[in-house]
């Protein structure tokens, strides 16, 4: 026996035509890589989308096929993403910051078809395009003006294909369990491994994040994700502000505190969400400018741990509120939020910031405990900590074409990577981490990746690499070396070798040459032994 009511497939094409039908004239607005602000709104948003899924089948794009992109937050990108999964096509998110062969392998992997990149991609794509299996259309998410007058790639302009198209292409039924977009993992342990969303848990993650202890945000919020979409999706922000009728504000390719500070007055944001790397540059400039963050009442924090300070700074000098925020790219990436119970909230603001130093409470749709190696439960007592589990209707089941093989136990959970503690109010506390990756601004640094780079440098015998706490970045690498014998590197040598080899901004800040490493009994680096031996560790760059 089945229910009476209509089956309506969760399909990601629903959320913008919603959006066009019902917020058709609310803003979306684009800084660019070209320099002018681009005004839009919803109902463009969807016309222009509807174009662009009309000019990928006439480059015979099937549904199913990955389409990628290498761009920034914009209204070209917005308008790509939904005109991708909208004809059917899975929206592949590259991240631009991973270092050259990560990206060559992820875009091979995927078995990309088209590729749609940025102006400043440009030199990127062209150098890496040799190394492209699968990617025979390359659109650059420009106009005429801004085309190059030569390029080793035969290049599409984006505007002109759109010009034309129709915008009364119709979108693809699907079932809603297709896939919608794929975004890779950071390869913090081999290579980076796929996680492909589907239009059933892209549509949920976004309904979940509308509501009020989530975002809470609705047709009269104006949002800012200066996390990018390569980021698992900039945390569901251009799915969430278009079910909500939000006004979408776009930062493009900039990050420092004066443009984004201008930003956020003048385009009346009320809501941003970064890692915390951008927020403490952007309050150093405004403690050293006294200037004002306009109407922003709340922002989203996620990434790496939000220090206690920053809230405070946020509070008590700008009247800005922190929503510590968790999760993770197999994780859509949501799971929990720094929302404050009854309870909580009536605490004294010293006791309350207690709870608001933690990652938070699951949303709906995140079920989430901790256990220990047995795989025993752990009390919710806030002391006890555990591998932290999750399970739920956009939480990955395995990684794309199998990799890794059985990602979830036998009652359906997957296993964060994570050591935390839950409380009796929910709350979820990182405590430590159960592989030995480095976080650093929101990003994610491999130390085996580092290790088997630098041991390849003339006079290493052996290399480890560890994170040490930086006041700015959360944790940066430093690098222990020990010399084979009668050789005498150098960290001036070494990081001449790292050059080139390896992403910039994962350069350790420091290499320190050693005598010895410690290791198990099975061979294996002791890493615990190195995090207690140079615990307090100065960094030169801190």
């Amino acid at each position: 026996m089945f229910g009476t009511m209509q089956d309506w497939p969760l399909l990601v094409w629903r959320i913008i035509d919603h959006a066009a039908a019902f917020h058709g004239g609310r803003e979306v607005v684009s800084l660019t890589c070209e320099g002018p602000v681009v005004r839009s709104n919803w109902a463009t948003v969807r016309s222009r989308a509807r174009k662009v899924a009309a000019a990928l089948r006439r480059m015979g794009v099937q549904p199913g096929e990955r389409v990628a992109t290498l761009a920034w937050n914009t209204h070209r990108h917005v308008e790509s993403w939904y005109g991708i999964s909208g004809m059917g096509g899975v929206a592949h998110t590259i991240n631009p910051r991973l270092f050259e062969a990560q990206i060559a392998y992820i875009a091979n992997h995927a078995e990309d078809r088209v590729l749609f990149f940025d102006l400043t991609m440009l030199p990127l794509v062209e150098k890496l395009a040799p190394e492209f299996a699968t990617i025979e259309h390359y659109v650059l998410l420009t106009d005429a003006a801004h085309m190059p007058a030569a390029s080793s790639l035969n290049l599409h302009c984006y505007e002109d294909l759109l010009a034309a198209e129709s915008d009364d292409t119709p979108w693809t039924d699907l079932p809603e369990t297709a896939p919608a977009g794929l975004c890779y993992t950071s390869g913090t342990t081999g290579n980076p491994k796929g996680v492909q969303y589907s239009h059933r848990s892209n549509v949920l993650h976004a309904m979940a994040a509308c509501m009020t202890d989530t975002f809470g945000i609705g047709a009269q919020t104006a949002v800012l994700p200066i996390a990018p979409m390569f980021h698992a999706n900039a945390w569901s922000i251009p799915y969430t502000a278009a079910c909500a009728g939000s006004k979408l504000v776009l930062n493009g390719p900039h990050f420092d505190a004066p443009t984004l500070q201008k930003l956020i007055i003048d385009e009346g944001v009320d809501l941003a969400l970064a890692v915390p790397t951008v927020w403490l540059s952007m309050l150093q400039h405004l403690e050293k400018t006294g200037g004002n963050l306009g109407r922003l009442n709340r922002t989203g924090i996620g990434g790496s741990a939000v220090p206690r300070s920053m809230i405070e700074s946020f509070d008590t000098l700008h009247g800005v509120r922190v929503m510590q925020l968790w999760g993770m790219t197999e994780m859509s990436p949501l799971g929990t939020i720094g929302s404050p119970t009854p309870e909580i909230a009536a605490k004294p603001y010293d006791e309350q910031l207690s709870w608001r130093i933690k990652q938070g409470r699951g949303l709906f749709g995140v079920e989430m405990k901790i256990v220990d190696d047995a795989g025993e439960g752990l009390p919710h007592d806030g002391r006890t900590f555990g591998r932290l589990l999750v399970r739920g209707p956009w939480v990955v089941a395995s990684y794309f074409k199998g990799d890794g093989g059985q990602v979830l136990d036998a009652d359906g959970w997957f296993d964060t990577g994570d050591v935390a503690t839950l409380d009796e109010h929910g709350y979820m506390h990182i405590v430590d981490r159960s592989k030995d990756v480095i976080k650093s601004g929101g990003e994610w640094i491999s130390s085996i990746d580092l290790e088997n780079t630098a041991v390849g440098a003339p006079g290493v015998a052996e290399a480890a690499v560890i994170g040490i706490h930086h006041p700015k970045w959360d944790e940066r690498p430093l690098l222990l070396v020990r010399a084979k014998e009668g050789a005498t590197p150098t960290r001036e040598s070494v990081l001449a070798y790292l050059d080139g080899k390896i992403a910039k901004w994962w350069t350790p800040d420091d290499v320190l040459i050693v005598e010895e490493l410690p290791h198990t009994a099975t061979g294996k680096l002791l890493k615990t032994e190195l995090r207690e031996r140079y615990k307090d560790y100065r960094l030169p760059t801190a």
